[in-house]
């Protein structure tokens, strides 16, 4: 804002007139980025060179924190989370009255988060959503990413070779999660391989895993309907 405050009292900048005032300085027609709709902003996007740079200072500044690669996950995933509770509250916003519906049991609300979370934050929706096989964890779900954004640009040393910086997104997944009322854990997993000619070496599963209260809620809301 330095060139705006450079000039004459009453000058022009960027072509309108700017009204003076107590040390701060206004449009001349009152209407200040406060004034601007939110869908305004809505498919505004960022180069992923100045995300690759400052995603890789987010780790080096975490790495620089922590003892082993299970602290620098936390970390990340801690880096996530606050962006992660607010993100719903903020695509509801933005979708038309009659849309604004907040997700009401966790396959809707995991539906949403592959789709418009996704296509939000990496400009397509997530390559696969499952439920766990195993019938003795019904509160685990799976949100696979075939080649994660975040660890495009991120090369990771041989003795570090078990680290997913993805965990910073299952950070924001565990935000959004408990911004719904679903409170959950979320972790990140490498499952590609890395023999020559695997198509998809960096495919992450972000394993979410409910609070125990979020299906008994969900049972409860069940036998209601029924």
């Amino acid at each position: 804002m330095a060139h705006l405050a450079a000039g004459k009292p009453g000058g022009v900048a960027g072509g309108k007139e700017l009204a003076t005032g107590s040390g701060l300085r206004y449009p001349a027609n009152g209407k200040t980025i406060y004034h601007r709709p939110l869908n305004r902003s809505k498919t505004s996007e960022l180069s992923q060179a100045s995300f690759a740079y400052l995603f890789s200072e987010m780790v080096s500044y975490a790495l620089s924190k922590v003892t082993d690669i299970q602290d620098l996950e936390k970390r990340l995933n801690m880096q996530g989370h606050p962006i992660g509770l607010k993100l719903l509250d903020l695509l509801l916003i933005r979708e038309l009255p009659r849309n604004q519906l907040r997700p009401l049991n966790i396959i809707s609300l995991l539906v949403l988060i592959k789709e418009k979370v996704w296509q939000h934050l990496f400009g397509r929706q997530a390559d696969r959503l499952e439920k766990s096989s195993n019938a003795d964890t019904p509160d685990e779900y799976m949100i696979v990413d075939n080649e994660p954004l975040v660890n495009a640009y991120i090369s990771v040393p041989k003795e570090m070779s078990q680290l997913n910086c993805a965990a910073y997104v299952a950070g924001i997944i565990e935000g959004v999660c408990d911004g719904g009322g679903f409170p959950a854990r979320v972790t990140a997993h490498t499952v590609g391989g890395k023999e020559e000619g695997e198509m998809w070496p960096g495919k992450t599963v972000f394993l979410v895993k409910f609070q125990p209260e979020v299906l008994e809620r969900g049972a409860l809301i069940g036998s209601e309907k029924a």
